[in-house]
């Protein structure tokens, strides 16, 4: 066992299988003391049970650390505020929040129901939410904390999954928001946007040139739940990690401008937009004509 984290109590959220079980797996290996998770349903977010969360605790316990399990919906605000409530009664402190947990329900934008879209919104963006919340006003009082979201590389947008792109793309808002609004307390907040090995990759519609392991996404959040991360001031940042790979992306910010004297109307616009300002190229769609071009010849397209 490590000491990345001795002393720390970390809860991951999503932690029975996949990225979830390894990050809780890691933190436990490095000293943390853990609240296990996951509401242990299926990929599409059904049938749940406790047996997952309860697993992953005897494995940890079995390597000598410390755990305990959670099995709530963290969808709900009593969800997320028990994943925090049982760290401290349990352990007297919480330290990290990492929110893996998530589901996917794959549609067409013009075919998906509400059905499908506010369950996938509710898991991911709305469950990163509830535990962040419970845990911020803990931290804020301690004057220390990290909280991880988790994202992926598909918040630039998604043919097939417009409500998971869209709840991506709001974690990286929220977790934004956590960094600026918490840095004076001594909080961090980052996210992580995962290419690894599991049961949610495994449908996806290319050949992934770049992937890794979920033991290599925990080498990364357990280092960003560390001391050393805090102090190199790191927040408010969206890191990948795919196998070898580790990148940082860009912070949202203006490419070109112009300015018009008197004010704008269609047809001023209609003179400056298409040269002048232009268009930021949408890193996606090659990729989109790269499948329509390999689905059409019978090949699987490679993605990095």
């Amino acid at each position: 066992m490590g000491n990345f984290l001795a002393g720390k109590v970390v809860a991951v959220t999503g932690a029975g299988r996949g990225i979830g079980r390894a990050v809780a797996l890691a933190a436990a290996a490095e000293g943390a003391r853990v609240v296990v998770n996951d509401y242990g349903v299926s990929v599409e977010g059904a049938s749940p049970t406790s047996e997952v969360a309860e697993a992953v605790v005897k494995e940890i316990e079995a390597a000598g650390g410390e755990a305990v399990a959670v099995a709530d919906d963290i969808s709900t605000m009593a969800g997320g505020q028990r994943v925090v409530d049982v760290a401290l009664s349990s352990y007297g402190r919480i330290d990290g929040v990492v929110c893996v947990a998530g589901i996917l329900r794959e549609r067409m934008l013009f075919n998906m129901t509400e059905d499908e879209w506010d369950p996938v919104i509710a898991t991911h963006l709305k469950g990163t939410f509830t535990v962040f919340r419970a845990a911020a006003a803990v931290m804020r009082k301690q004057g220390a904390g990290t909280l991880i979201g988790f994202t992926s590389g598909n918040h630039q947008g998604s043919v097939s999954q417009a409500n998971y792109s869209a709840a991506k793309g709001g974690i990286i808002s929220l977790v934004r928001s956590a960094a600026l609004g918490l840095n004076r307390y001594g909080v961090t907040a980052n996210a992580v946007a995962p290419v690894a090995r599991t049961r949610m990759s495994a449908g996806v519609p290319m050949e992934l040139t770049e992937i890794g392991e979920p033991e290599d996404v925990a080498a990364l959040v357990v280092y960003l739940l560390s001391d050393g991360a805090r102090e190199q001031g790191i927040t408010g940042q969206v890191y990948t990690v795919a196998g070898p790979k580790i990148a940082v992306w860009a912070q949202p910010r203006e490419l070109r401008s112009a300015y018009a004297v008197g004010g704008w109307t269609p047809e001023r616009v209609a003179e400056v937009l298409p040269g002048v300002v232009g268009v930021d190229p949408m890193p996606l769609l090659e990729r989109v004509r790269e499948m329509r071009r390999a689905a059409a010849s019978g090949e699987r397209p490679n993605a990095q």
